[in-house]
């Protein structure tokens, strides 16, 4: 396959986690470096860590991506090497570029693990990539992040299949239509919640041609997997995982809100699909597997959450259909009304208001 740019390195760029007890902490002051979060509540944190044995599950969870990845890509001839870095803990992205500066990589493609724009999801990245090769110096390799992937076929189809094996682990006497495949009939009862990840309601609202564009994306998201199913009900949109003060406005409804909503309203069992993540990060583990599931069982509500895509074949193949169109120049694939969204992110795209 004939490279048209030049692009001689693949880098899986994510947010990172602790791997040990002695880690949290050290990573945490690293996620919130500058906002002046309170030792205090730092140790609350930590706490969702530790019941965990202080691993977070999402570093084994991009290896486990990128041998997937490496095996896609010998099976579709793209022949890059494969590299990995984090914004917030080991390997950091600034080692791994001057490792790749190191092995005479001179331009490369980075896949994102969110596909949604945002400040911290968008910008912010394009800003990690820009400190690391200030880091490294004149030989560090430029970055070019791979298009938003929220619509892709790969992405709403690995959720779909996820969502269906939910509901189809629910009692026989609450699953759709009598079965919990795609095309069945929502059954009365039984409740779809989407979730992401909230953020603060300016950075949702930032500056710039994606402004507004997180909860617009995630919304297009769920329609797509929802119709994919074959839900015949309306169904919820909501967010976990948040961390700050009560003071500030964040995305809403918080998922133990609306569970609470849907109980009092007569829901029988919800089905959670994590629509906002691409593996079973810790804010997957905890704040929907512990947190949200014990809401449910207090409430009297049947949980069932869908898996996140991970190293699901569909998944790892939109990744490499991401690359094949900037090396070959193959069309996008993308559903829905949105369309594929450009190659390069527009100046100003999520930036945040003051910045």
């Amino acid at each position: 396959m004939a490279l048209m740019v030049g692009y001689d390195a693949f880098v899986l760029v994510s947010f990172g986690g602790p791997e040990g007890t002695a880690d949290v902490i050290p990573f945490l002051q690293n996620v919130t470096a500058g906002r002046g979060v309170p030792q205090d509540r730092l140790e609350q944190v930590a706490e969702h860590y530790y019941r965990f044995g202080g691993v977070s599950p999402i570093n084994q969870q991009c290896r486990d991506l990128i041998v997937a990845i490496e095996k896609d890509f010998a099976a579709r001839g793209v022949s890059l090497p494969v590299y990995w870095g984090n914004r917030n803990w080991h390997p950091y992205l600034r080692d791994t570029l001057a490792t790749m500066a190191a092995d005479g990589a001179g331009r490369a493609l980075a896949f994102v693990t969110s596909g949604y724009s945002s400040f911290s999801s968008c910008r912010q990245y394009l800003d990690d990539f820009e400190a690391a090769r200030r880091h490294v110096g004149n030989s560090a390799p430029r970055l070019d992040k791979l298009r938003q992937y929220f619509n892709h076929p790969g992405y709403v189809g690995s959720f779909a299949a996820a969502a269906a094996a939910a509901l189809a682990s629910l009692p026989a006497g609450l699953r759709p239509g009598g079965a919990a495949t795609p095309g069945g009939t929502a059954a009365d009862g039984v409740d779809l919640i989407f979730t992401a990840h909230s953020i603060p309601a300016t950075m949702a609202e930032a500056a710039g041609p994606a402004g507004g564009a997180y909860q617009a994306q995630l919304a297009e998201t769920a329609r797509l997997v929802a119709a994919q199913l074959g839900w015949q009900r309306p169904w919820r949109l909501a967010y976990s995982s948040r961390s700050g003060p009560p003071s500030q406005p964040w995305l809403g409804p918080d998922i133990n809100d609306l569970l609470a909503e849907l109980a009092a309203a007569g829901s029988r069992a919800v089905v959670v699909v994590p629509i906002g993540f691409i593996s079973d990060h810790l804010e997957v583990k905890y704040d929907l597997d512990v947190a949200a599931a014990g809401t449910a069982e207090r409430l009297g509500l049947r949980y069932a959450r869908a898996a996140t895509p991970g190293t699901d074949s569909r998944f790892v193949s939109m990744i490499t259909d991401l690359v094949v169109e900037r090396l070959d120049g193959t069309a996008p694939l993308s559903l829905g009304a949105f369309g594929a969204g450009p190659d390069a992110c527009p100046p100003g795209c999520c930036v945040l208001a003051g910045r």
